[in-house]
């Protein structure tokens, strides 16, 4: 699923509120950190990851395309050493999951 810019601004005002829950250290991105992150996207939709300093391996943006590709779900934004990464949760009810803007059809 491709977010449009919209979309991508929606998600970017929801992730200003949320705390960072991920954090890709010196081990870098292994099967730990992408069940991890897996689990909490399924439980939030929207998470906050942070690349930190001692990681020589990966920068954000690496970082953040390695795990979503990992987890199927879509970068929202990188910014400095955080990312933001979204996927649409399928266990939660409908009437709880985030609402995105609709998609213009052209």
């Amino acid at each position: 699923m491709e977010l449009t810019s919209k979309q991508r601004a929606q998600l970017r005002g929801l992730a200003n509120g949320i705390e960072t829950i991920l954090q890709v250290g010196k081990d870098g991105i292994g099967e730990n950190l992408v069940k991890q992150a897996d689990d909490a996207l399924e439980a939030r939709e929207l998470i906050k990851g942070r690349v930190l300093d001692n990681n020589i391996e990966y920068d954000a943006r690496t970082a953040a395309e390695a795990l979503a590709k990992a987890t199927r779900s879509e970068v929202v934004q990188v910014i400095g050493t955080r990312f933001v990464l979204y996927r649409e949760s399928h266990s939660k009810p409908k009437e709880k999951r985030i609402q995105l803007v609709k998609k213009d059809k052209r």
